[in-house]
């Protein structure tokens, strides 16, 4: 997957044109300068591309087999202590000579993972065969790798030149062909300076320059090294997108950054707690936020994005399914639960939610956290934000409040602290700009539960609603193997709840996902709340559920809500929970039985991790 690493010498693209980082001057911001007239500018990092595509070919995680998973997860496993403890030549070779496989084979598999930071991208491919295509000899390469751990990583600091030298030397004592000298100069850069000073001072000496600053939380040193997740239910009523009628309470999934307290991520809807949320808001947090804020035109920054190390997640049903494990594995994320009974171990994320809590309490059509608070204040009559409304308010508070306002825990605001982890202070080297992912949708598909269908003449059909596309067509019927007894191939599909107008479809011999709108595209766009809202009522009243039912049921519903508001002129009045939105407060006379409305609607409240199913994709 396509990235950019922000880092002074990376190649980038500025207006098409080839360009060199050569400062990073922000956190948002940095000084390039043009590889074609050398002029230099200071530019947001969201104007810059990358300058070369990434080689390393990578398939979507559920493409894969059982047994290239496994092959993908076996070589991350030996590599993963290489990556994270900077081991010595010595140490990797025991390591390759433990797991019988030669190290310049673990240096490619790290090289690879480095490329992509996807373990997917172990899983192997067909081999070309080595024709027309120069290799060093493995001799002068190990020979390169021992003079280098026995002369240039020793506190003796031989120069270059003597590097050099010694592998000439031991070349033609061996009567070996010499390497090129640049040859030799290229393994050397590669070196990382920590491994240097590491090998020639000591490990004190490289941890005091390379370790990031710390944290309190154990775990947490820097910048997304632990992310905490946890949702509710939030203390506030919505009203609908069309009418602005009075709708329901949403629910908020929230991803706090436990080093800086910098929120990295959300997802609200009005579904209740389950994989789909979850895995939205973690790929919310990996990807940057320029959209999201360009979409409210909010003024504000939010300069957070990158894989984080570890997500820390409660013990619920939702927190433990197998596509996010397996999503989370794959883009090189550690997900630790809490130990049963220390509560503690989520206050960071808890006392978020209470602080946004507060703030919501605030707002028109709050119902408060106890029907004591409310008294006399009616929430259904002054319910006024729509869902999207309410998003841009969650943004702006977010960004230009909560992220400057004073910490006590980490005595400065979350931004200050989260750009003192990015850059480092008082001698200490922070972590720099995490890499950038570029392919948000696939950032996005690859956290989205998924199903697998047959592909039929009339297409897919998912929830009583046919779907199709004539990129579907060489696929109709297909079987899993040539014969025509064997079983019919079943595709993987994905679908955002918030539109279920189209469907995402994986293409396996493309290897890339594409849209399948529905086959009648005359239908409106509705969202999976607003389904399953439809389909209660027709359960309801036993009428038979198809696509035809299911949008005539639709239509029949926003004629009855316009000629209510018509009569009335009194759209609050008109609460569209008197609908199967929420058949605990169903009436037909909304004025007579308000009381019981209001009463049934401040259920309790469901706690973060009820073990609630999404039935999103059922």
């Amino acid at each position: 997957m396509g990235k950019i690493n922000f880092e002074p010498g990376v190649k980038v693209t500025y207006k098409d044109e080839p360009a060199i980082i050569i400062k990073i001057v922000d956190i948002n911001l940095v000084s390039i300068q043009m590889l074609d007239n050398n002029i230099i500018y200071t530019i947001p990092i969201n104007e810059i591309n990358s300058l070369e595509e990434n080689t390393t070919s990578t398939k979507p995680l559920i493409s894969l087999s059982d047994k290239e998973w496994e092959t993908a997860k076996y070589r991350y496993d030996l590599i993963k202590p290489i990556i994270d403890g900077n081991k010595s030549t010595e140490e990797i070779k025991e390591i390759a000579l433990k797991e019988k496989v030669h190290y310049t084979t673990l240096y490619r598999w790290i090289k690879i993972f480095n490329e992509t930071k996807q373990i997917s991208s172990l899983s192997g491919k067909k081999k070309s065969g080595g024709k027309n295509k120069s290799r060093l000899n493995t001799e002068v390469d190990t020979i390169i790798n021992d003079v280098i751990a026995n002369i240039y990583l020793k506190p003796s600091k031989k120069s270059i030149t003597k590097v050099i030298r010694e592998v000439f030397i031991k070349c033609k004592e061996l009567d070996i062909k010499l390497p090129h000298s640049n040859t030799i100069r290229n393994r050397l850069k590669s070196i990382s300076e920590e491994e240097v000073l590491k090998s020639r001072y000591g490990s004190k000496v490289s941890r005091d320059k390379f370790e990031p600053i710390k944290g309190n939380f154990p775990g947490a040193n820097f910048p997304l090294s632990v992310v905490q997740i946890d949702h509710t239910k939030l203390d506030i009523i919505l009203v609908d997108e069309l009418h602005r009628k009075a709708f329901k309470r949403p629910y908020l999934t929230l991803a706090i950054d436990v080093f800086s307290r910098m929120v990295v991520g959300f997802y609200l809807s009005f579904d209740p707690p389950g994989e789909m949320g979850t895995g939205l808001c973690i790929a919310n947090s990996i990807l940057s936020k320029e959209v999201l804020i360009e979409k409210h035109n909010i003024k504000g920054e939010w300069p957070s994005w990158g894989c984080m190390r570890t997500i820390h997640l409660d013990n619920a049903k939702e927190f433990r399914g197998n596509m996010l494990k397996k999503a989370c594995e794959n883009y090189g994320i550690n997900i630790e639960h809490r130990p049963v009974a220390t509560p503690h171990w989520g206050g960071h994320i808890e006392r978020l939610l209470l602080t946004y809590s507060k703030e919501i309490h605030n707002l028109s059509g709050t119902t408060f956290s106890k029907i004591s608070d409310r008294e006399n204040y009616n929430s259904i009559d002054k319910a006024s934000l729509t869902i999207n409304e309410f998003e841009k308010w969650l943004i702006t508070y977010t960004i230009n409040v909560y992220h400057k306002k004073y910490h006590s825990s980490i005595c400065m605001s979350p931004i200050e602290k989260f750009k003192q982890g990015i850059f480092g202070k008082n001698g200490e080297i922070g972590t720099g700009l995490p890499p950038k992912l570029l392919n948000e949708r696939r950032v996005r598909l690859d956290f989205m539960p998924f199903v697998e269908r047959t592909i039929q003449e009339y297409g897919v059909i998912i929830d009583h609603i046919y779907y199709y596309d004539e990129v579907l067509r060489r696929y109709i019927h297909s079987r899993e193997d040539s014969s025509k007894y064997s079983k019919k191939q079943k595709f993987i599909f994905k679908r955002d709840p918030r539109d279920i107008s189209q469907i995402y479809f994986y293409d396996p011999e493309i290897n890339d996902y594409f849209e399948i709108p529905y086959r009648d595209t005359s239908k409106p766009p509705i969202s999976i709340w607003e389904y399953n809202e439809v389909v209660t009522n027709l359960n309801k009243q036993n009428i038979n559920i198809n696509e035809d039912s299911i949008f005539e049921a639709y239509k029949q519903m926003e004629e009855i809500e316009l000629k209510a508001i018509r009569e009335t002129k009194r759209i609050k009045k008109t609460s569209r929970l008197s609908d199967s939105r929420n058949e605990n407060v169903h009436s037909i006379n909304y004025v007579n039985n308000s009381e019981e409305i209001e009463e049934n609607l401040f259920e309790l409240n469901i706690k973060p991790f009820d073990d609630i199913e999404d039935e999103a994709f059922t």
